[in-house]
């Protein structure tokens, strides 16, 4: 080090220290606005188109080696981990999401970054959430080059949208969601609803179809009503698990959600969101049973709804009703 110290120039400080590249870059790029110091000819790496080719050399080196470390990471069963590797399908994400420059994009849970590289060139500017806090430098690494990538460490189980924006039906959000928390993460955004333009992600099939289940089916349940209450759910495309490493043990699918205007709401919505749990934590029992202590059966009568019902008979707009008289 005390050679570097003592040079005048890049070229010196090139024969006192190192010939690894990635420091000659380094020391060279230093000497920014010192050119020629006590040269005794001058020196071509003082020159400043040399310099400036040489910043930019760096940052494309910075790329690359974030994305080696990538090819190498071990992916982590307590994140669950499922990185998404099939540039068809990315490709096809891609395409559903259609982003435009200078949109607000939200990336969960980037990971390896396979979807990112594709969509920060497009936005110019994004912001991501990611959990696993070693992905995070060598993703910032690999995506440098593409443009503005904000990380933010954090649990999004626990994220404050709002830190990003107040502009209503602003945030594009989109993801590969762990299977495991993908429920709860979508009550989560419902409460910040307000801020959602669209959700694009990447779900566990069965989950993607209780989402949009129809009355009067087995899958239609809480889920079912809460989302669609909010959303309009448009199911894409499936995706197999060889897509991903490691292959999960279940089948993907992308779905897309909109936020919905509804001409009937809940006047009081805890409410409405107490009556759907109370009726599909008895989903075998009758809306006279299940709800016995919340509506009586002439109310339930004179709303239109048989007594006998179950909760999966009912529409969204039936539980409003219900709610409602309450």
């Amino acid at each position: 080090m005390a050679g570097f110290l003592k040079a005048s120039c890049p070229s010196e400080a090139v024969g006192n220290i190192t010939k690894d590249p990635v420091v000659v870059a380094r020391a060279i790029v230093g000497w920014a606005g010192k050119p020629n110091v006590g040269c005794a000819i001058p020196c071509w790496a003082c020159q400043p188109n040399l310099q400036l080719l040489l910043r930019q050399w760096l940052r494309v080196l910075r790329s690359i080696f974030g994305k080696l470390f990538m090819l190498t990471h071990i992916p982590r069963k307590r994140f669950s981990q499922n990185f998404l590797q099939n540039p068809h399908i990315i490709e096809r994400i891609v395409q559903a999401i259609a982003p435009k420059q200078g949109e607000h994009l939200v990336e969960i849970g980037p990971g390896l970054g396979a979807l990112t590289q594709q969509l920060l060139p497009i936005v110019g500017a994004m912001d991501a959430i990611e959990l696993d806090r070693d992905l995070i430098a060598p993703l910032q690494e690999a995506c440098q080059t593409s443009g503005q990538l904000t990380i933010h460490p954090a649990d999004v189980l626990h994220f404050d949208f709002t830190t990003l924006t107040t502009e209503p039906h602003s945030l594009r959000i989109v993801g590969n969601l762990p299977y495991q928390i993908s429920t709860p993460l979508l009550f989560h955004l419902i409460e910040q609803v307000h801020l959602i333009r669209d959700l694009h992600f990447m779900l566990q099939k069965e989950v993607v179809e209780r989402m949009a289940a129809p009355t009067h089916t087995k899958a239609y349940g809480r889920l079912s009503v809460m989302i669609q209450y909010h959303f309009a759910v448009e199911p894409l495309f499936i995706v197999p698990n060889t897509a991903f490493y490691p292959r999960p043990k279940v089948t993907s699918q992308v779905v897309r959600l909109k936020p919905r205007i509804r001409d009937q709401v809940a006047k009081d919505y805890d409410r409405f969101a107490d009556i759907v749990r109370q009726a599909f934590n008895y989903r075998r029992k009758t809306l006279q049973n299940s709800l016995r202590d919340q509506v009586d059966v002439n109310t339930l009568l004179q709303l239109g709804i048989q007594p006998k019902c179950r909760a999966e008979q009912l529409t969204v707009e039936d539980f409003i009703k219900i709610s409602s008289v309450l």
